[in-house]
């Protein structure tokens, strides 16, 4: 596991251990003194005589690579900025899904569609859902029957319910 600090601070750790070491100190006093374990110190020397000082030289964070090169994030900005339908889609309602083909089919990069989630949630997207509604839906007939039919059945319910006194 990664010690924390910044890489330049760590490599400053390892080179005042190494140096202490070197001028008569004990792993293990060194250790104590800079609060880290004492294999670790152990793994620093040996780092130090196989590779003299560029054995204790900050390494770059191996990481997963980006998905998208910055010019091709920019595109993907652009495109959903249009509407999905210019794109060869049915509806315009932009998807993670729709997203991730139309990447696959412009750039031949292939991710799944939860990274796709993230990646548009950490650039102030908001998930778009679409308005479910049947189409036999008849507005005019679901308008008269709360105008007309739902206080009728009110009024029943009214003359129903028992009082109390």
């Amino acid at each position: 596991m990664r010690s924390k600090g910044s890489a330049s601070a760590l490599e400053a750790l390892r080179r005042r251990a190494v140096a202490r070491v070197l001028k008569g100190q004990t792993q293990a006093a060194v250790a104590d003194t800079l609060g880290v374990h004492p294999v670790t110190v152990a793994k620093w020397m040996a780092h130090h005589r196989a590779s003299g000082d560029a054995g204790l030289a900050a390494k770059p964070m191996p990481g997963r690579p980006r998905f998208l090169a910055p010019g091709q994030e920019r595109q993907v900005k652009i495109w959903l900025s249009q509407k999905p339908s210019e794109h060869g889609f049915r509806t315009d309602l932009w998807s993670s899904r729709r997203i991730v083909d139309l990447i696959r089919r412009k750039f031949g990069i292939t991710f799944h569609p939860a990274s796709m989630r993230r990646w548009l949630t950490e650039r102030g997207y908001s998930p778009q859902r679409p308005a479910r509604k049947a189409r036999q839906r008849n507005d005019d007939a679901i308008f008269d029957w709360v105008a007309n039919e739902w206080p009728r059945i009110q009024k029943k319910q009214s003359k129903q319910t028992p009082t109390l006194s």
